[in-house]
């Protein structure tokens, strides 16, 4: 009997029929958002960024202050507009409405703020763990889910690779963005202890979604996956662990290989099992968290 992982918090139930027969399914806390966590400075919930002043239902580019100051990322439909990476070669953010801006929630820069749309399965998959895929049909450019969890600093991030034992999942996503004038911010997530389904997205040498950071409320980015190309019903959704989808650039360094020991020689890469044509046979291994002094 499917049950709802999310115990009713998302706007749709997320689906998963536990079977202790198949794995043993892992515990941790479900949370839709990121929560603040060891050595992040800045509370992801708090309200820190302006809002517009816009009277309409949905905001216009001529009068938006946020769409002037950050440019249109959504078509009408909320699908997400082509973005080119930055010069830089790190990706470039999306600015949504927040909660400060005067506009409808109706607004057609409001969208990943909306939260979890589309049904959605947690499953046990072929030789590939837990996997997650959608119940229903979804159009390119379409908002899927979040990947939310704990935002830590990266001191901790290094202690938590670092401690991981052979055999042990890495979570851990590092993004890292353009922020002007040879400037980069980083974000480390990690959903092990608590986070959404996103937590259970597998990697894909050729994948159907693509990840981009979304600010809403706060400095802090949302890692929001959306769909990059139309995704069949009962399909399983994956992305690229290493940021990259088709020819683009990487929108984030993602989740790694295996620590085992506080050096890097140790480190074994894990292997893919994706079946792509283009499988490059082991998982992306970012070493620059556990390189990082």
């Amino acid at each position: 009997m499917s049950v709802d992982l999310s115990n009713g918090i998302e706007n749709v139930p997320v689906l998963i029929t536990p079977n202790s027969a198949v794995m043993t399914f892992p515990e941790f806390q479900y949370s839709p958002d990121n929560i603040q966590g060891p050595g992040c400075t800045t509370d992801p919930s708090e309200v820190t960024l302006p809002g517009c002043s816009c009277r309409f239902a949905s905001c216009r580019p001529e009068n938006c202050s946020c769409l002037r100051a950050y440019g249109v990322a959504y078509d009408g439909a909320g699908a997400l507009l082509a973005r080119g990476p930055a010069a830089s070669g790190y990706c470039s953010p999306v600015f949504e409405c927040n909660a400060l801006c005067a506009c409808s929630d109706a607004c057609s820069s409001r969208v990943v703020q909306g939260g979890l749309r589309l049904r959605l399965e947690v499953y046990a998959t072929e030789g590939k763990g837990w996997g997650v895929r959608t119940l229903e049909a979804i159009p390119r450019g379409t908002f899927v889910c979040e990947y939310a969890g704990e935002v830590i600093g990266p001191e901790e991030a290094r202690r938590r690779q670092v401690a991981q034992r052979p055999g042990d999942n890495n979570y851990i996503i590092a993004v890292r963005e353009h922020a002007g004038e040879g400037s980069v911010t980083e974000t480390f997530v990690d959903p092990a202890a608590a986070g959404n389904a996103g937590r259970f997205l597998n990697h894909s040498c050729r994948p159907n979604l693509f990840m981009q950071p979304v600010r809403v409320h706060s400095l802090v980015p949302r890692l929001a996956l959306f769909a990059g190309r139309d995704v069949a019903a009962r399909e399983e959704l994956t992305f690229d662990y290493g940021g990259r989808y088709g020819s683009q650039l990487p929108a984030a360094t993602q989740r790694g290989g295996d620590p085992q020991a506080a050096g890097t020689e140790r480190l074994q890469r894990k292997a893919c099992h994706c079946g792509a044509n283009n499988c490059v046979r082991f998982l992306p291994l970012d070493l620059s968290v556990i390189d990082a002094n």
